[in-house]
């Protein structure tokens, strides 16, 4: 397969940095709990906790939604869930790429049931058009069009994520 380098590495650093900054400024004095959803945003995540100045506790999620495809199977399994208790917690869900937004969908719902104060949506790529499922992106790196991504973290077939930029494959 060909690839396109769609966003440059200092593109997206820069991009990190400023949802740091965001994020940082609307949660002043507070402590937030991250959740990342894995396994695609351990690059994104790791980088936006690092350029954060207040403190936060982290934790994980992982929920599948593709095979080996080029598209989503719209076949949502849960293979990890949250292990500290957020009642009463506010929470942001960190994601590496919304595409349709129905695992997002599914993720924030049963993160709902656990009763935290507030949830939030930081996702370093929206693939807006391609949305089925309506969900709110609060902190958000990057808009981008059609086109499956890999690089950062973002996979086909668990190929390609060590790459330093975002490449659209052709």
């Amino acid at each position: 397969m060909e690839k396109e380098i769609l966003i440059p590495e200092k593109a997206i650093l820069d991009k990190v940095e400023e949802l740091a900054a965001q994020i940082s400024s609307d949660y002043k004095g507070t402590e937030p709990i991250l959740v990342g959803i894995l396994n695609g945003v351990v690059f994104f995540f790791a980088d936006l906790v690092k350029k954060m100045s207040v403190p936060s506790r982290i934790d994980f999620i992982r929920a599948a939604s593709y095979g080996s495809g080029m598209s989503s199977s719209g076949n949502i399994r849960f293979t990890k869930d949250v292990e500290l208790p957020i009642q009463g917690k506010s929470v942001i869900v960190v994601e590496d790429i919304v595409d349709t937004g129905l695992t997002l969908r599914q993720i924030v719902n049963r993160l709902e049931g656990k009763g935290p104060e507030s949830i939030r949506i930081c996702a370093l790529i929206d693939k807006l058009e391609r949305r089925e499922e309506s969900v709110t992106i609060d902190y958000c790196g990057f808009q981008v069009k059609e086109g499956f991504l890999v690089g950062y973290g973002l996979d086909h077939d668990e190929q390609y994520r060590y790459l330093r930029d975002i490449y659209v494959l052709r």
